[in-house]
């Protein structure tokens, strides 16, 4: 006999057919063929980043071609001190002027044609992003005082539930570094040194390690709880 509770589609099941739409197969409960295992991800982010996260611009941040452009590139390395070849960065800043590409910006819209702030960039070449941007200028650090000219990065990387984010400085904004309250609140110089980017020829570099690797003498960068 039919129970009551059971929905109608249950109550419809057929025993014989599990192909017509729309009409369940009431099973044994018993498997009756092989169990098959589908193929499963990997990793929680690596397989998906290449689907729709990524596109041929969003790497650069102000368009090609743009005076004073800059390279801001890098590795994404693990706790085995492994590079990441799956991960993605992304960065967001403010233009030289310290303004930002948002309508919020209470100093109004940004002064370069074209910069739009944001950059995304997958880790290729053994493990390393690259970001065409412009450096970026002081910004407020709402208590009167200035932030040292920064960009915020976001990682997301194989492994991890959720991004985790940090910041690049610049090693020649010494003083203006010196400064800046979020440095400041670091406990020490080897803290704050995980967060400094170093000049060539074409912009800065800086790494980014998502543990401590003590064998190969990398120290995990400092992140934010944001």
């Amino acid at each position: 006999m039919s129970s009551p509770h059971l929905s109608p589609l249950v109550r419809g099941a057929r025993e014989d057919n599990d192909r017509v739409p729309g009409t369940p197969r009431r099973g044994s409960g018993f498997l009756d063929e092989p169990f098959r295992l589908g193929t499963t991800p990997s990793a929680t982010v690596g397989p998906y980043l290449a689907i729709g996260l990524t596109w041929p611009d969003g790497p650069y941040a102000v368009a090609e071609g743009t005076p004073g452009a800059i390279w801001l590139r890098g590795r994404v390395f693990d706790g085995n001190g492994d590079v990441v070849p799956d991960a993605m960065v992304e960065t967001w800043q403010a233009d030289p002027d310290g303004r930002f590409a948002h309508p919020d910006d209470p100093r109004g819209a940004v002064t370069v044609p074209g910069f739009r702030g944001f950059a995304r960039s997958d880790t290729v070449d053994g493990g390393a992003y690259a970001v065409r941007t412009l450096k970026p200028g002081p910004v407020p650090d709402g208590a009167g005082g200035w932030q040292a000219p920064h960009v915020d990065v976001s990682v997301f990387a194989r492994g991890l539930l959720d991004r985790v984010v940090t910041r690049i400085y610049f090693a020649d904004e010494a003083e203006a570094n010196a400064a800046d309250p979020v440095l400041a609140a670091l406990p020490d110089d080897d803290a704050r040194r995980t967060l400094i980017a170093r000049a060539t020829d074409d912009g800065y570099v800086l790494d980014v390690h998502l543990q401590d690797c003590t064998a190969r003498g990398m120290v995990e960068t400092v992140f934010f709880a944001v």
